[in-house]
């Protein structure tokens, strides 16, 4: 596990509450959208991840979800969502501290039927990490499953949280993604700061083949 990127969530994640946090959604309605737009049934395994206090998992649950896999590399990010959950809500989802980059755990999943990813793989800059994360979600992805991503866009924040990003539009998110997967929808969404800012964002659902 990258230490120094761990530390690094870790000291954010500890130094503010997630309503707090610059990235924080109150209701997580694009994610919501996308997935609706899923053919599952709630008992398929849901992998949210860079989950860190995301409401998604909330949402989640709270529509009775019954497979849910939330994992980040901050163990501290995932506290304060257990937390927030409370002891009966948290029961539900099954619990993952891994570095996607370098992952130990998150590996050995399979038959996933929806992975989402709302503001990870813009953070991985060097080629073997894209790679990892990569081939981690086409073994973990069942045929038939989806793919949510959402991404800066290429409009968006060249840096979030003191970190360089790497901007994608849904055609750079296709191509990263390969020939395996089908493009099905996309939009662009702009997401407002707790500071009022407005972030760009792509987001895009995709089917395994």
């Amino acid at each position: 596990m990258n230490t120094s990127i761990k530390e690094h969530w870790n000291e954010i994640y500890g130094a503010l509450d997630p309503d707090e946090l610059t990235w924080y959604e109150e209701i997580p309605a694009p994610s919501i959208k996308l997935l609706s737009r899923c053919n599952i049934n709630k008992d398929e395994p849901i992998l949210d991840v860079g989950a860190g206090a995301s409401t998604f998992i909330d949402y989640l649950v709270d529509q009775g979800f019954k497979n849910i896999i939330a994992t980040d590399i901050s163990e501290i990010a995932l506290n304060k969502l257990k937390e927030r959950l409370g002891k009966e809500k948290a029961s539900v989802v099954r619990w993952i501290a891994d570095d996607i980059t370098q992952p130990i755990h998150i590996q050995n999943l399979r038959d996933i039927a929806v992975w989402h990813d709302r503001a990870v793989l813009h953070f991985l800059l060097e080629e073997h990490q894209q790679q990892m994360y990569l081939s981690t979600l086409k073994k973990v992805i069942k045929k038939g499953g989806y793919v949510i991503i959402a991404a800066f866009s290429l409009k968006g924040a060249k840096k979030c949280s003191g970190l360089d990003v790497k901007n994608y539009d849904q055609n750079m998110l296709a191509k990263f993604l390969g020939e395996d997967f089908n493009l099905l929808e996309y939009f662009d969404y702009t997401y407002y700061m707790p500071s009022g800012k407005p972030r760009p964002y792509v987001y895009a659902l995709f089917q395994k083949k």
